[in-house]
């Protein structure tokens, strides 16, 4: 009889635990529902609008754009993540602007006539450039370093002083190993232009047309990102081709720098504020579990953009895509009536595009206790695709199954994950500030190009986004946090 009765009793709870389940999923789908795509581009049509002037971090635009997002958030009932009870919080981001495209022009000789490059076409003005004008003989210094201790010199037996610089980004050596971190240093832009700079180069064409504000202000040093198709042409006369010398160099690591026995000119409006402030916009919710709510789900993606480096650049795929899908997920997850048990924090950060600026901050005077962070997930473009990809998420099955499991049930979408591979080269974004620090990390990415993709470019607009792969990034960004902030089995090692 005893027996009968602790079957009977445990199956009334089992009957009651089903009922209080499928309850709280109608609680869910209700939020999951509200979540839409039109309110998602319409965010997104907000952040790129000229108002905010491309949103270069450390300038009006950005700070005024940051302030719409705390206003968001403060709408939704998500708190201030700060403890002096504020949204924002500050660091030191020195900006330029950016006035008129200026020019580029290959100058008359007797071999050449006079050539005015277009822009936006083939080159883009530098973002931190100095103000003024420079002409000089043109050298082409390869990757633009000097690494004694790795025996490569891209300036060897070269004497650049006044002249105008030919130069690649990044380092020859293209292997992810350990070696590659040998490297590290001299992939900066910075470092690239200050040892151009401490060498007497008065200017530089950088070869890669992409508006690139992660690059070092230097006074009288002007310079401007040119396309691979330009360099190529001012290759033209000297018995050599700028697609072949670069491979060259990076298959065997000798340099081939040499003079191009040609004059180029290169102006700039500029306007440099070297005291300027940023800020990332930190929101909480705080958990509804009197033991979990001490552990903590931080969600982060960039906010700046590139700014208006001769026209708008309005960022809306990089990263207005991934800034508008949290924001989206924050404002379910603080309206929902099912409540997450963990605290979740967002954060949507300054610096990105100027060197991982806000990310750096953050995890230097974080808001929470490391050790109770269960994880951090970094949005960056996601905005264009078809299905999506969480990487690191297999190193971390029992927080990847939330994710799966909400796609797998509700969104339907293609749903792939990879293993945490170590990067051996500079951080490229602010979740691997998070990573260096010590922090799991997942990288949630989509798959499935829908549209083109234009990387720093004045087309990156609300036409470039997927909105319905907008959405269920949100969507799974709610039920999967939710999902992961109330799982009382898991433990934060």
């Amino acid at each position: 009889m005893t027996l009968k009765f602790r079957l009977l009793g445990i199956f009334l709870c089992f009957q009651i635990f089903s009922l209080f389940s499928q309850d709280q999923e109608k609680s869910l789908l209700k939020t999951f529902h509200s979540i839409s795509s039109n309110d998602l581009l319409n965010d997104a049509a907000e952040l790129t609008s000229a108002k905010y002037g491309g949103r270069l971090s450390g300038s009006p635009g950005y700070r005024n754009a940051a302030q719409w997002v705390a206003d968001q958030l403060k709408l939704s009932g998500v708190k201030p993540g700060l403890s002096d009870s504020t949204y924002l919080q500050f660091f030191p981001n020195a900006y330029s602007e950016v006035n008129t495209p200026g020019s580029v022009t290959l100058m008359p000789d007797k071999n050449n006539k006079q050539k005015d490059y277009h822009f936006p076409e083939d080159f883009y003005p530098g973002s931190n450039s100095a103000s003024g004008s420079v002409t000089g003989e043109i050298v082409y210094v390869g990757f633009g370093i000097s690494a004694p201790e790795l025996g490569y010199d891209d300036y060897r037996n070269l004497d650049v002083k006044g002249k105008i610089l030919l130069m690649e980004t990044g380092v020859p050596y293209g292997v992810n190993d350990s070696m590659q971190a040998k490297w590290e240093r001299y992939s900066y832009h910075r470092y690239k232009f200050l040892h151009a700079h401490e060498l007497g180069a008065k200017g530089l064409l950088y070869v890669s047309k992409i508006a690139n504000p992660n690059t070092s202000f230097l006074k009288g040093f002007v310079y401007a990102h040119i396309s691979e198709p330009v360099a190529e042409e001012l290759f033209g006369g000297t018995g050599r081709k700028y697609a072949e010398t670069h491979a060259s160099i990076t298959k065997s690591l000798v340099p081939n720098s040499f003079v191009l026995n040609k004059k180029i000119r290169i102006t700039a409006s500029t306007k440099y504020f070297p005291d300027s402030r940023s800020c990332n916009v930190v929101g909480i919710i705080e958990g509804s579990d009197p033991k979990l709510r001490e552990e903590a789900i931080v969600l982060g993606a960039h906010l700046d953009a590139v700014g208006s480096p001769g026209t708008l650049f309005p960022g809306a795929l990089d990263n207005a895509s991934g800034s508008v899908d949290i924001l989206a997920a924050a404002k379910a997850l603080a309206t929902s009536t099912v409540k997450p048990a963990r605290t979740v924090i967002f954060v949507f950060f300054g610096g990105e595009e100027c060197g991982l600026y806000g990310s750096k901050k953050y995890v230097d005077s974080s808001v929470w206790p490391k050790e109770k962070v269960v994880c951090m997930i970094n949005l960056d473009m996601v905005g264009n695709g078809t299905g999506f990809y969480l990487a690191n998420g297999k190193s971390y099955p029992s927080i990847l199954k939330h994710f799966s499991d909400a796609n797998d049930k509700y969104l339907h979408r293609d749903f792939n994950a990879s293993e945490v591979r170590k990067s051996y080269s500079r951080p490229r974004t602010d979740g691997a500030i998070f990573e260096k620090a010590g922090y799991k990390v997942l990288h949630l990415y989509t798959s499935g190009t829908v549209k083109p993709v234009y990387y720093h470019d004045p087309m990156d607009n609300t036409d470039a986004l997927t909105p319905e792969i907008m959405e269920d990034a949100a969507k799974l960004l709610y039920l999967g946090v939710m999902d992961l902030a109330n799982d009382k089995e898991y433990i934060v090692k």
